[in-house]
């Protein structure tokens, strides 16, 4: 009896062996760069991104910018395909996955309808974003440009600023609502090209220069392009940006009351915020410019809050929805440890915080930053913001804010 038994009790291990083997291995990432390239029609948009972590629970994918790196974390495996859920923006890469390369598409969550995605390809390896060339740049892009869009129904002035390294190029577009953050590429003979993903949209800048101080170009999209022209300018700028949003006749300052994330009301006649400097921040966690405006202020605020100064989040997000806007908010909130106060104002649109704050003339971009006195007025509203990514704006910017705040907490 007792070798009958053992004989069934090896062959149950031995099929469990068996049975062990037989099973698939679970794919994985390869740890390390990978190139990917989103395929429109006519063109690709590349971009780049590192993977670090062996197994899924710490998996981290690292969306690369040129100085940016943005962590994307909690993939997910199921079968041979692979999830990069990108909280932020209620976004996904997914695709099948198939030994070094990725096969998927990139999908935005929360749409009007279901979104079918824009496809790309990602291989396993230290490739360049822009395939390298033989020819050395023959013109430098380096430094600020007046940049236009040429639009059907008008010609939008921006703001380009670049800096050169041999071939390899790094800067940004700026906008009077922001910017299009960072954008990373290579120049060779007299064109260039540059692009960006962090999560939100990809971003193709190409262009080909007619002189040293000129060029033409395109600005592409997943969804749309249009022509760009460039012009070398050193001294170029937008307009102010408190020219855009001002308070109606009659009205001396602004009134809300709008739910925090624990559903609480709060109101900025509220005792706690009586005798102090307010920053009230118009923003959407879907906005990658409030994102921007949300990592400098964050930290500033824990440094500058015991001078009697406080910060307020007026998020308008993608639903009007309460619960909705509580988690997408709450990642926000996380990811930048924010301590001052979020509220939600509803749904996103300028439309939308138009109407939420009647004093106004309007709101024209994501995100808007209001100034108000330590007696409740109004003093000052700034539309759009230059990151990081802008350099010298983005530095011009910080300048200019801590002395606007400095000369209200000096008021009596």
């Amino acid at each position: 009896m007792k070798n009958i038994n053992l004989l069934k009790l090896i062959t149950f291990l031995f099929a469990a062996i068996l049975l062990t083997a037989c099973q698939p291995t679970k794919p994985k990432l390869n740890e390390g760069l990978w190139r990917g390239a989103f395929i429109l029609t006519d063109q690709e948009i590349p971009f780049v991104f590192e993977i670090k972590g062996t197994n899924t629970d710490s998996t981290i994918v690292y969306l690369i910018n040129g100085a940016e790196r943005f962590p994307l974390k909690n993939i997910t495996y199921s079968n041979d395909s692979v999830t990069i859920p990108i909280d932020l923006y209620d976004a996904v890469l997914t695709g099948k996955l198939e030994g070094n390369t990725i096969n998927g598409r990139f999908k935005k969550l929360t749409t009007a309808k279901p979104d079918e995605g824009i496809p790309f390809k990602a291989t396993f390896g230290n490739a360049p974003r822009f395939a390298a060339g033989t020819e050395a740049p023959t013109v430098s892009l380096a430094g600020t440009w007046d940049i236009t869009f040429i639009n059907a129904d008008q010609n939008e002035q921006t703001v380009g600023t670049f800096e050169q390294s041999g071939n390899l190029l790094t800067g940004s577009i700026l906008t009077n609502g922001g910017d299009y953050r960072y954008l990373e590429g290579a120049a060779q003979g007299n064109k260039f090209q540059l692009s960006a993903f962090s999560g939100n949209s990809p971003y193709l800048v190409k262009g080909e220069f007619s002189s040293d101080s000129t060029f033409t170009g395109e600005f592409a999209t997943a969804k749309h392009s249009t022509k760009i022209e460039g012009k070398r300018n050193p001294k170029a700028a937008l307009a102010d940006p408190y020219s855009f949003s001002k308070l109606k006749d009659g009205y001396t300052s602004v009134e809300f009351t709008f739910p925090d994330l624990n559903g609480n009301k709060v109101s900025l006649s509220d005792p706690k915020f009586k005798d102090k400097v307010v920053i009230v921040s118009i923003l959407g966690s879907w906005c990658p410019n409030c994102l921007d405006e949300t990592a400098y202020l964050s930290p500033w605020y824990k440094a500058n809050k015991d001078r009697g100064v406080e910060i307020i989040g007026l998020a308008f997000e993608r639903k009007n929805d309460f619960d909705f806007a509580k988690r997408t908010l709450s990642r926000l909130k996380e990811r930048f440890d924010i301590r001052y106060d979020i509220l939600f104002a509803g749904q996103s649109g300028t439309e939308s915080a138009s109407k939420a704050l009647p004093a106004l003339n309007g709101i024209s971009a994501f995100p808007t930053t209001i100034f108000i006195d330590k007696k409740g007025k109004l003093r000052k509203v700034h539309t759009g913001f230059s990151g990081p990514a802008t350099g010298k704006f983005y530095e011009e910017f910080k300048t200019d804010f801590n002395k606007l705040i400095d000369s209200l907490l000096a008021e009596k």
